[in-house]
């Protein structure tokens, strides 16, 4: 199997959780990643801080670049990254990725993803959505990107909230191509 360059970014909407249970699930697969790269917006940590009541994220166990870094390696096509989650995704990051603004790492390296024709993978949390949103996501599906909503799924019987939220996680790591562990509908139980 071929080890994958991931960027994970982290946005200030709400479901900081997510982006916990991912970079923890990531850790343990790191034999599948030849390197990485994090991201985070300022009003990632703060949500971070406020939804979880800690700060762990100061302690992630991989390169963490700054949103204004566009000298991080995943801030241009030839570092050959291979795909980008956004988790959570604000829905503020999509409507500026969807009208090709760069003004951050983050939208940036979306705009890399998508212009090297790579994985972009982008977890809104928000709702309902308006219109606005929705032609957001389908500029963006129209360009690659595979929206993919924090709905987490019921079907493996989840028996706590961080097996019902992992449901969503391994998803994720489904659509990045990760050789990962989770449910699988038509197994046997």
């Amino acid at each position: 199997m071929n080890k994958k360059k991931i960027v994970i970014a982290i946005t200030g909407a709400s479901g900081a959780i997510y982006a916990r249970l991912l970079l923890a699930q990531l850790e343990k697969m790191s034999n599948q990643i030849a390197d990485y790269g994090v991201v985070l917006s300022d009003n990632a940590r703060s949500v971070w801080d406020y939804e979880l009541q800690e700060s762990s994220y100061k302690n992630i166990p991989f390169k963490i670049y700054e949103n204004n870094d566009f000298y991080a390696p995943f801030a241009s096509g030839s570092a050959g990254y291979d795909a980008m989650i956004i988790c959570p995704c604000t829905i503020g990051t999509l409507g500026r990725i969807a009208s090709g603004i760069s003004d951050c790492l983050i939208t940036r390296a979306a705009d890399v993803m998508l212009k090297e024709r790579k994985t972009l993978i982008l977890v809104t949390r928000e709702m309902p959505l308006n219109l606005i949103h929705i032609n957001n996501m389908k500029t963006l599906t129209e360009a690659g990107a595979i929206i993919c909503p924090a709905s987490p799924s019921f079907y493996s019987r989840p028996q706590n909230t961080d097996e019902l939220l992992m449901t969503v996680i391994n998803k994720i790591l489904n659509l990045v191509g990760f050789e990962n562990q989770g449910f699988q509908w038509g197994e046997k139980e």
